[in-house]
């Protein structure tokens, strides 16, 4: 579900990496959990890796929506890289992803304040 105009907090946007396998399962399953019980909106997608490669609309839409945009997903550097090639590249400001190849899921939320949510 995408960020609702009225909600407080930055756009978030959810990997569950349905693909690649290369994120562990315990953190994406303990993140998303954590995203659910928030009650803050987010939105989930199957993959960035294959949204990128169909060049999804949405990735445009997300690269342009002119606000802060938490992306939860794996290497900074990749994430970037995705849109990029999808023809959608992320602004240089206002964007901050989320590392859950390298970062645990309690970290992951203490980031995206999501115990305040």
């Amino acid at each position: 579900m995408p960020n609702e105009p009225s909600d407080n907090h930055p756009r978030t946007l959810y990997c569950r990496c349905a693909y690649a396998q290369t994120v562990p399962q315990g953190v994406k399953d303990d993140v998303l959990r954590r995203l659910s019980d928030s009650g803050r909106n987010f939105e989930a997608v199957s993959d960035l890796c294959e949204m990128s490669a169909r060049r999804d609309p949405r990735l445009k839409e997300i690269a342009g929506c002119g606000g802060q945009v938490n992306i939860v997903a794996c290497y900074p550097r990749a994430v970037q890289w995705l849109f990029h090639a999808a023809e959608s590249p992320l602004p240089e400001e206002g964007v901050e992803v989320l590392n859950m190849r390298e970062r645990s899921a309690e970290d992951i939320a203490s980031q995206l304040n999501l115990e305040s949510a």
